[in-house]
């Protein structure tokens, strides 16, 4: 079996509707944490590191003026 175990002092019983409701805690935090929160979100979901995001590739698009 395995050494690891669950710690059982870091969570809280709740709920299904409490453990769903995530607005309430984001709701609290200001848009300087927000905006941190959803940083990291992203380099998780894209695998990158968090405070270096992957560069855009330019020579893919193109600018264009449209004419009036």
């Amino acid at each position: 079996m395995s050494d690891f175990r669950l710690d059982r002092t870091a969570f809280k019983a709740q709920t299904a509707k409490e453990a769903a409701d995530h607005s309430s805690y984001y709701k609290n935090l200001t848009w300087q944490e927000r905006l941190r929160v959803a940083n990291y979100l992203n380099s998780v979901a894209y695998n990158y590191p968090e405070n270096e995001p992957p560069r855009i590739d330019k020579t893919v698009f193109s600018v264009r003026t449209r004419e009036k």
